[in-house]
Protein backbone atom coordinates (compact mmCIF):
# COMPACT_ATOMS: atom_id res chain seq x y z
CA UNK A 1 0.00 0.00 0.00
CA UNK A 2 0.92 3.79 -1.16
CA UNK A 3 0.73 6.35 1.33
CA UNK A 4 -1.27 8.05 -1.23
CA UNK A 5 -3.81 4.79 -1.31
CA UNK A 6 -3.94 5.24 2.70
CA UNK A 7 -5.15 8.59 3.06
CA UNK A 8 -7.47 8.11 0.60
CA UNK A 9 -9.13 5.74 2.75
CA UNK A 10 -9.51 8.33 5.57
CA UNK A 11 -10.98 11.04 3.12
CA UNK A 12 -14.50 11.70 4.81
CA UNK A 13 -13.55 10.00 8.47
CA UNK A 14 -13.50 12.37 11.17
CA UNK A 15 -9.73 11.85 12.44
CA UNK A 16 -8.39 13.60 15.86
CA UNK A 17 -4.39 14.14 15.69
CA UNK A 18 -3.22 14.80 19.71
CA UNK A 19 -0.20 16.85 19.53
CA UNK A 20 0.48 19.77 17.64
CA UNK A 21 4.42 19.55 17.85
CA UNK A 22 6.85 19.48 14.87
CA UNK A 23 6.66 15.54 14.53
CA UNK A 24 3.16 15.64 13.95
CA UNK A 25 2.58 18.59 11.70
CA UNK A 26 3.31 16.75 8.54
CA UNK A 27 1.01 14.64 9.40
CA UNK A 28 -1.77 17.05 9.76
CA UNK A 29 -0.97 18.54 6.49
CA UNK A 30 -1.23 14.93 5.01
CA UNK A 31 -4.33 14.42 6.71
CA UNK A 32 -6.19 18.01 5.87
CA UNK A 33 -4.84 17.09 2.02
CA UNK A 34 -6.27 13.87 2.04
CA UNK A 35 -10.13 15.51 2.77
CA UNK A 36 -10.27 13.67 6.36
CA UNK A 37 -12.06 16.01 8.99
CA UNK A 38 -9.41 16.76 10.94
CA UNK A 39 -8.89 17.87 14.81
CA UNK A 40 -6.18 18.84 16.14
CA UNK A 41 -5.95 18.33 20.07
CA UNK A 42 -3.28 20.54 21.96
CA UNK A 43 -2.81 22.12 25.44
CA UNK A 44 -1.52 25.01 23.49
CA UNK A 45 -3.19 28.06 22.81
CA UNK A 46 -4.36 29.87 19.79
CA UNK A 47 -1.15 32.56 19.98
CA UNK A 48 1.25 29.84 21.34
CA UNK A 49 0.58 28.02 17.97
CA UNK A 50 0.66 31.01 15.61
CA UNK A 51 0.58 31.07 11.87
CA UNK A 52 0.20 27.41 12.04
CA UNK A 53 -2.91 27.45 13.30
CA UNK A 54 -4.08 30.45 10.86
CA UNK A 55 -3.02 28.47 7.99
CA UNK A 56 -4.42 25.43 8.86
CA UNK A 57 -7.98 26.26 10.57
CA UNK A 58 -8.40 28.63 6.83
CA UNK A 59 -8.24 25.05 5.49
CA UNK A 60 -11.15 23.50 7.24
CA UNK A 61 -8.94 22.15 10.68
CA UNK A 62 -10.82 22.21 13.81
CA UNK A 63 -8.76 22.46 16.79
CA UNK A 64 -9.35 21.69 20.29
CA UNK A 65 -6.99 23.93 22.75
CA UNK A 66 -6.06 24.52 26.56
CA UNK A 67 -6.50 22.64 29.71
CA UNK A 68 -9.34 20.92 28.12
CA UNK A 69 -7.80 19.65 25.13
CA UNK A 70 -8.47 16.03 25.72
CA UNK A 71 -12.35 16.95 25.45
CA UNK A 72 -11.51 16.62 21.42
CA UNK A 73 -9.82 13.04 21.38
CA UNK A 74 -12.91 11.47 19.61
CA UNK A 75 -12.95 10.39 15.91
CA UNK A 76 -12.60 7.21 13.78
CA UNK A 77 -9.03 7.19 13.83
CA UNK A 78 -7.20 9.38 16.53
CA UNK A 79 -3.48 9.61 15.99
CA UNK A 80 -1.55 9.95 19.71
CA UNK A 81 2.00 11.63 20.21
CA UNK A 82 4.58 9.65 21.59
CA UNK A 83 4.05 10.72 25.37
CA UNK A 84 0.12 10.25 25.16
CA UNK A 85 -0.10 6.89 26.33
CA UNK A 86 -2.59 4.60 25.35
CA UNK A 87 -4.25 4.08 29.27
CA UNK A 88 -4.59 7.91 28.92
CA UNK A 89 -8.53 8.24 30.26
CA UNK A 90 -9.33 10.60 26.83
CA UNK A 91 -7.77 7.82 24.61
CA UNK A 92 -9.22 4.58 26.67
CA UNK A 93 -12.76 6.39 26.05
CA UNK A 94 -12.36 6.73 22.34
CA UNK A 95 -11.02 3.04 21.80
CA UNK A 96 -14.17 1.81 24.03
CA UNK A 97 -16.24 3.86 21.46
CA UNK A 98 -14.82 2.15 18.78
CA UNK A 99 -11.81 4.43 17.45
CA UNK A 100 -8.78 3.18 16.09
CA UNK A 101 -5.66 4.42 18.11
CA UNK A 102 -2.25 4.92 15.60
CA UNK A 103 0.01 7.14 15.59
CA UNK A 104 2.80 8.71 12.39
CA UNK A 105 5.38 5.91 13.39
CA UNK A 106 2.68 2.58 13.63
CA UNK A 107 1.76 3.88 10.02
CA UNK A 108 5.11 4.16 8.49
CA UNK A 109 6.02 0.67 9.66
CA UNK A 110 2.67 -0.29 7.67
CA UNK A 111 4.07 1.23 4.60
CA UNK A 112 7.55 1.21 4.66
CA UNK A 113 8.85 -0.62 1.81
CA UNK A 114 12.44 -1.26 2.97
CA UNK A 115 13.86 -3.32 5.12
CA UNK A 116 14.05 -1.57 9.08
CA UNK A 117 16.32 -1.11 11.73
CA UNK A 118 15.03 0.07 15.06
CA UNK A 119 17.39 1.02 18.12
CA UNK A 120 15.37 1.23 21.80
CA UNK A 121 16.63 1.61 25.16
CA UNK A 122 17.36 3.29 28.16
CA UNK A 123 20.52 4.70 26.91
CA UNK A 124 22.39 4.76 23.93
CA UNK A 125 19.64 5.13 21.56
CA UNK A 126 20.99 7.82 19.57
CA UNK A 127 24.43 6.80 19.24
CA UNK A 128 23.69 3.25 18.43
CA UNK A 129 21.20 4.70 15.64
CA UNK A 130 23.21 7.39 14.33
CA UNK A 131 25.96 4.29 14.18
CA UNK A 132 24.34 1.78 12.28
CA UNK A 133 23.26 4.42 9.67
CA UNK A 134 26.44 5.50 9.26
CA UNK A 135 27.69 1.85 8.19
CA UNK A 136 25.13 1.29 6.62
CA UNK A 137 26.11 4.28 4.33
CA UNK A 138 29.47 3.53 4.07
CA UNK A 139 28.70 0.42 2.70
CA UNK A 140 26.83 2.29 -0.20
CA UNK A 141 23.31 1.98 0.99
CA UNK A 142 20.38 5.01 0.94
CA UNK A 143 19.87 4.95 4.66
CA UNK A 144 16.28 7.07 6.15
CA UNK A 145 16.56 7.97 9.50
CA UNK A 146 14.05 9.29 11.84
CA UNK A 147 12.10 8.12 14.79
CA UNK A 148 13.14 10.25 17.55
CA UNK A 149 16.22 10.98 15.28
CA UNK A 150 16.08 13.31 12.19
CA UNK A 151 12.65 14.12 11.58
CA UNK A 152 9.33 12.25 11.05
CA UNK A 153 9.48 9.75 7.82
CA UNK A 154 5.98 9.67 6.70
CA UNK A 155 5.61 12.10 4.64
CA UNK A 156 8.60 10.56 2.73
CA UNK A 157 7.56 6.96 2.51
CA UNK A 158 6.69 6.92 -1.31
CA UNK A 159 10.57 7.74 -2.03
CA UNK A 160 12.03 5.13 -0.23
CA UNK A 161 13.00 2.52 -2.29
CA UNK A 162 13.21 -1.74 -1.68
CA UNK A 163 16.79 -1.76 -1.69
CA UNK A 164 17.06 1.13 1.09
CA UNK A 165 17.37 1.08 5.01
CA UNK A 166 15.31 2.64 7.33
CA UNK A 167 17.12 3.04 10.21
CA UNK A 168 14.63 4.24 13.25
CA UNK A 169 15.27 5.33 17.36
CA UNK A 170 12.00 4.86 19.15
CA UNK A 171 11.52 5.53 22.70
CA UNK A 172 9.00 4.06 25.13
CA UNK A 173 6.83 6.23 24.31
CA UNK A 174 6.52 5.32 20.31
CA UNK A 175 6.37 1.36 21.39
CA UNK A 176 3.79 1.58 23.66
CA UNK A 177 0.82 0.45 21.44
CA UNK A 178 2.70 -1.17 18.67
CA UNK A 179 1.98 -4.38 16.83
CA UNK A 180 4.37 -4.41 14.38
CA UNK A 181 8.60 -4.63 15.09
CA UNK A 182 11.63 -3.87 12.68
CA UNK A 183 13.33 -6.37 10.45
CA UNK A 184 16.34 -6.04 13.16
CA UNK A 185 15.87 -4.96 16.38
CA UNK A 186 18.00 -3.57 18.84
CA UNK A 187 17.84 -3.56 22.76
CA UNK A 188 20.83 -1.27 24.15
CA UNK A 189 20.18 -2.03 27.93
CA UNK A 190 16.94 -1.16 30.09
CA UNK A 191 16.90 0.37 33.55
CA UNK A 192 14.09 2.79 34.85
CA UNK A 193 13.56 5.90 33.72
CA UNK A 194 10.53 7.58 32.52
CA UNK A 195 8.47 7.26 35.34
CA UNK A 196 6.61 9.81 35.68
CA UNK A 197 4.71 9.31 32.36
CA UNK A 198 4.57 5.45 32.23
CA UNK A 199 2.69 3.46 35.50
CA UNK A 200 5.62 1.79 36.46
CA UNK A 201 8.82 0.38 35.63
CA UNK A 202 7.08 -2.62 34.32
CA UNK A 203 5.03 -1.21 32.05
CA UNK A 204 7.88 0.86 31.18
CA UNK A 205 9.51 -2.72 30.00
CA UNK A 206 6.54 -3.92 28.53
CA UNK A 207 6.13 -1.02 26.29
CA UNK A 208 10.50 -1.79 24.88
CA UNK A 209 9.33 -5.54 24.20
CA UNK A 210 7.08 -4.28 21.65
CA UNK A 211 10.52 -3.57 19.78
CA UNK A 212 10.50 -7.40 19.17
CA UNK A 213 7.02 -9.23 19.97
CA UNK A 214 5.64 -8.90 16.37
CA UNK A 215 8.86 -9.58 14.91
CA UNK A 216 9.11 -12.31 11.99
CA UNK A 217 11.02 -15.59 12.53
CA UNK A 218 13.56 -14.29 9.40
CA UNK A 219 14.24 -11.05 11.43
CA UNK A 220 16.75 -10.08 13.61
CA UNK A 221 16.91 -8.90 17.73
CA UNK A 222 19.90 -7.76 18.98
CA UNK A 223 20.65 -7.99 22.86
CA UNK A 224 22.92 -6.77 25.31
CA UNK A 225 24.03 -9.65 26.89
CA UNK A 226 25.35 -7.50 30.06
CA UNK A 227 22.34 -6.17 30.94
CA UNK A 228 19.87 -8.07 33.50
CA UNK A 229 16.90 -7.03 32.07
CA UNK A 230 17.65 -7.19 28.42
CA UNK A 231 19.23 -10.13 28.19
CA UNK A 232 16.27 -11.99 29.89
CA UNK A 233 14.14 -11.10 27.17
CA UNK A 234 15.64 -13.63 24.75
CA UNK A 235 13.02 -15.74 26.28
CA UNK A 236 10.34 -13.65 24.53
CA UNK A 237 12.31 -13.56 21.03
CA UNK A 238 10.57 -14.54 18.10
CA UNK A 239 13.52 -14.61 15.75
CA UNK A 240 17.46 -15.51 16.33
CA UNK A 241 19.06 -13.53 19.27
CA UNK A 242 22.35 -11.99 18.36
CA UNK A 243 24.17 -10.90 21.15
CA UNK A 244 26.43 -8.20 21.97
CA UNK A 245 28.67 -8.08 25.69
CA UNK A 246 31.83 -6.75 27.08
CA UNK A 247 32.27 -8.68 29.71
CA UNK A 248 31.77 -12.73 28.82
CA UNK A 249 32.13 -14.09 24.99
CA UNK A 250 29.12 -15.03 23.17
CA UNK A 251 28.20 -17.62 20.73
CA UNK A 252 27.15 -15.50 18.34
CA UNK A 253 26.98 -11.69 18.38
CA UNK A 254 30.44 -9.28 18.97
CA UNK A 255 32.17 -9.05 22.60
CA UNK A 256 35.46 -7.79 24.06
CA UNK A 257 37.90 -10.07 24.11
CA UNK A 258 40.23 -9.91 27.73
CA UNK A 259 43.13 -8.16 24.66
CA UNK A 260 40.82 -5.34 24.08
CA UNK A 261 39.90 -6.48 20.35
CA UNK A 262 36.20 -6.10 19.44
CA UNK A 263 35.30 -9.41 17.50
CA UNK A 264 32.29 -11.30 15.74
CA UNK A 265 31.11 -14.57 16.57
CA UNK A 266 29.26 -16.10 13.46
CA UNK A 267 28.41 -20.16 13.39
CA UNK A 268 31.64 -20.34 15.32
CA UNK A 269 33.70 -18.20 13.67
CA UNK A 270 35.71 -15.81 15.16
CA UNK A 271 36.52 -12.16 13.10
CA UNK A 272 38.49 -9.31 15.34
CA UNK A 273 37.01 -6.07 13.92
CA UNK A 274 39.12 -3.50 15.62
CA UNK A 275 40.78 -2.70 19.42
CA UNK A 276 38.11 -1.15 21.40
CA UNK A 277 41.15 1.28 21.72
CA UNK A 278 40.35 2.96 18.16
CA UNK A 279 37.19 3.80 18.78
CA UNK A 280 36.99 7.86 18.35
CA UNK A 281 34.55 8.84 20.91
CA UNK A 282 35.05 7.99 24.59
CA UNK A 283 34.01 6.03 27.29
CA UNK A 284 32.92 2.16 28.03
CA UNK A 285 29.25 3.05 27.35
CA UNK A 286 30.80 4.12 23.55
CA UNK A 287 32.14 0.53 22.70
CA UNK A 288 28.99 -1.04 23.84
CA UNK A 289 27.12 1.54 21.20
CA UNK A 290 29.57 0.41 18.72
CA UNK A 291 29.56 -3.19 19.61
CA UNK A 292 25.74 -3.33 19.12
CA UNK A 293 25.64 -1.66 16.05
CA UNK A 294 28.04 -3.93 14.62
CA UNK A 295 25.42 -6.52 15.65
CA UNK A 296 22.73 -4.93 14.02
CA UNK A 297 24.34 -5.02 10.77
CA UNK A 298 26.65 -8.09 10.68
CA UNK A 299 26.70 -9.46 7.71
CA UNK A 300 25.64 -5.97 5.39
CA UNK A 301 28.67 -4.34 6.17
CA UNK A 302 32.22 -5.70 6.06
CA UNK A 303 33.94 -5.95 9.06
CA UNK A 304 37.20 -3.36 7.67
CA UNK A 305 33.84 -0.71 6.89
CA UNK A 306 33.36 -1.07 10.31
CA UNK A 307 36.56 -0.62 11.49
CA UNK A 308 37.08 2.57 8.97
CA UNK A 309 33.89 4.16 10.84
CA UNK A 310 34.87 3.57 14.47
CA UNK A 311 37.93 5.45 13.64
CA UNK A 312 36.20 8.42 12.44
CA UNK A 313 33.20 9.02 13.77
CA UNK A 314 33.49 11.26 16.48
CA UNK A 315 30.11 11.37 18.82
CA UNK A 316 26.76 12.85 18.37
CA UNK A 317 25.69 16.49 19.70
CA UNK A 318 24.88 16.93 23.09
CA UNK A 319 26.80 13.59 23.84
CA UNK A 320 30.02 13.92 25.80
CA UNK A 321 30.61 16.88 23.14
CA UNK A 322 33.62 18.69 23.82
CA UNK A 323 32.53 22.19 23.08
CA UNK A 324 36.02 24.38 23.80
CA UNK A 325 38.69 24.44 25.41
CA UNK A 326 39.20 27.66 27.21
CA UNK A 327 42.40 29.42 29.10
CA UNK A 328 43.06 25.38 29.85
CA UNK A 329 39.49 24.22 31.07
CA UNK A 330 37.43 21.57 28.99
CA UNK A 331 34.40 22.19 28.68
CA UNK A 332 31.58 18.93 28.13
CA UNK A 333 28.30 19.62 26.79
CA UNK A 334 26.29 15.93 27.97
CA UNK A 335 22.68 17.11 28.20
CA UNK A 336 21.36 14.44 26.27
CA UNK A 337 21.97 12.38 29.66
CA UNK A 338 18.26 12.42 31.45
CA UNK A 339 19.06 9.54 34.17
CA UNK A 340 21.86 8.85 36.39
CA UNK A 341 22.45 6.20 34.44
CA UNK A 342 23.60 8.03 31.78
CA UNK A 343 25.35 10.87 33.88
CA UNK A 344 27.19 7.35 35.67
CA UNK A 345 28.76 6.47 32.45
CA UNK A 346 29.84 9.94 31.20
CA UNK A 347 31.54 10.21 34.68
CA UNK A 348 33.60 6.74 34.10
CA UNK A 349 35.17 8.35 31.17
CA UNK A 350 37.65 10.46 32.99
CA UNK A 351 40.20 10.19 35.12
CA UNK A 352 40.84 12.88 36.88
CA UNK A 353 38.29 14.47 39.32
CA UNK A 354 36.28 17.15 37.62
CA UNK A 355 33.47 19.89 37.86
CA UNK A 356 29.70 18.36 37.14
CA UNK A 357 27.10 20.59 36.66
CA UNK A 358 23.29 18.75 36.97
CA UNK A 359 19.46 18.75 37.89
CA UNK A 360 16.86 19.24 35.86
CA UNK A 361 12.76 18.39 36.03
CA UNK A 362 12.38 15.00 38.05
CA UNK A 363 10.87 11.97 36.10
CA UNK A 364 10.51 9.95 39.21
CA UNK A 365 13.48 7.91 39.44
CA UNK A 366 15.83 7.28 42.43
CA UNK A 367 19.41 8.87 42.54
CA UNK A 368 20.98 6.41 45.04
CA UNK A 369 23.27 5.23 42.74
CA UNK A 370 24.28 8.20 41.39
CA UNK A 371 25.61 10.00 44.86
CA UNK A 372 29.00 7.12 45.39
CA UNK A 373 29.79 8.10 41.49
CA UNK A 374 29.82 11.91 42.39
CA UNK A 375 31.49 11.16 45.27
CA UNK A 376 33.98 9.22 43.49
CA UNK A 377 34.76 11.12 40.04
CA UNK A 378 33.46 14.96 41.53
CA UNK A 379 35.33 17.46 43.17
CA UNK A 380 32.75 20.03 42.79
CA UNK A 381 28.94 19.97 42.08
CA UNK A 382 26.87 22.88 40.43
CA UNK A 383 23.13 21.69 40.62
CA UNK A 384 20.26 23.91 39.48
CA UNK A 385 16.25 22.58 38.78
CA UNK A 386 13.81 20.52 39.98
CA UNK A 387 15.85 17.32 41.28
CA UNK A 388 18.67 19.61 42.59
CA UNK A 389 17.76 18.70 46.64
CA UNK A 390 17.12 15.30 45.26
CA UNK A 391 20.62 14.67 43.65
CA UNK A 392 22.16 16.67 46.95
CA UNK A 393 20.62 14.51 49.20
CA UNK A 394 22.01 11.26 47.64
CA UNK A 395 25.53 12.42 47.26
CA UNK A 396 25.46 13.47 51.30
CA UNK A 397 23.71 9.98 51.96
CA UNK A 398 26.79 7.66 49.91
CA UNK A 399 29.38 6.13 52.29
CA UNK A 400 31.83 7.87 50.23
CA UNK A 401 30.74 11.03 51.45
CA UNK A 402 32.73 13.59 53.48
CA UNK A 403 32.07 17.09 54.14
CA UNK A 404 33.13 19.65 51.29
CA UNK A 405 34.13 15.93 49.05
CA UNK A 406 32.30 17.02 46.57
CA UNK A 407 32.08 20.89 47.82
CA UNK A 408 27.96 21.44 46.67
CA UNK A 409 26.52 24.23 45.25
CA UNK A 410 22.37 24.59 44.42
CA UNK A 411 22.17 27.63 42.21
CA UNK A 412 18.46 28.34 40.83
CA UNK A 413 19.25 29.95 37.11
CA UNK A 414 20.64 27.06 34.51
CA UNK A 415 23.26 30.12 33.45
CA UNK A 416 24.05 31.07 36.41
CA UNK A 417 24.85 27.69 37.70
CA UNK A 418 27.03 27.21 34.43
CA UNK A 419 29.20 30.59 34.89
CA UNK A 420 29.73 29.65 38.55
CA UNK A 421 31.07 26.04 37.92
CA UNK A 422 33.17 28.03 34.69
CA UNK A 423 34.54 30.53 36.72
CA UNK A 424 35.85 28.01 39.46
CA UNK A 425 37.55 26.18 37.02
CA UNK A 426 41.44 25.92 37.28
CA UNK A 427 43.92 25.25 33.97
CA UNK A 428 43.53 21.50 33.77
CA UNK A 429 40.24 20.87 34.82
CA UNK A 430 37.21 19.41 33.22
CA UNK A 431 33.28 20.95 33.48
CA UNK A 432 30.60 18.60 32.13
CA UNK A 433 27.31 19.09 31.90
CA UNK A 434 25.84 16.03 32.57
CA UNK A 435 22.41 16.73 34.40
CA UNK A 436 20.97 13.30 35.08
CA UNK A 437 17.32 14.72 34.85
CA UNK A 438 15.10 15.17 31.76
CA UNK A 439 15.21 19.22 30.45
CA UNK A 440 11.48 19.63 30.56
CA UNK A 441 11.32 22.09 33.71
CA UNK A 442 12.76 24.97 31.79
CA UNK A 443 13.63 23.89 28.18
CA UNK A 444 11.51 22.34 25.14
CA UNK A 445 14.23 19.55 24.78
CA UNK A 446 17.59 18.13 25.91
CA UNK A 447 19.31 20.21 22.94
CA UNK A 448 17.74 23.88 23.86
CA UNK A 449 19.46 23.16 27.01
CA UNK A 450 22.75 21.83 25.32
CA UNK A 451 22.72 24.72 23.17
CA UNK A 452 22.41 27.17 25.98
CA UNK A 453 25.52 25.66 27.00
CA UNK A 454 26.99 26.05 24.58
CA UNK A 455 26.54 29.25 23.85
CA UNK A 456 27.35 30.53 27.05
CA UNK A 457 30.75 28.77 26.90
CA UNK A 458 31.39 30.07 23.61
CA UNK A 459 30.55 34.08 24.46
CA UNK A 460 33.10 33.26 27.33
CA UNK A 461 36.02 35.83 26.95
Amino acid sequence: MTLQEYLSGLAGKRVAVVGAGLSNRPLIGLLSEAGADVTVCDRSSQDALGAFYDTYSARGVKFCLGENYTDGVAGDVIFRTPSFLPFQPALARAAAAGAQITSEMEVFFRLCPCPVIAVTGSDGKTTTTTIIAKLLEASGKKVWLGGNIGHPLLAEVDAIRADDRAVLELSSFQLHSMTCSPDVAVVTNLAPNHLDIHRDYQDYIDAKKQIFLHQRPDGRLVLNRDNAVTAACAREAKCPVVWFSRREKVDRGVYLRADGVICAVEAGAETPILPAGEIRVPGMHNVENMMAAFAAVWGMVRPEVMARTARTFTGVAHRLETVRVHRGVTYINDSIASSPDRTMAGLACFDKKLILIAGGKDKGIPFDSLGPAVCRHVKRLYLTGMTAEKIRAAVEAAPEYKPGAPEIFVIEDFTETVKAAAASAEPGDTVLMSPASTSFDRFKNFEERGELFRRIIEEME
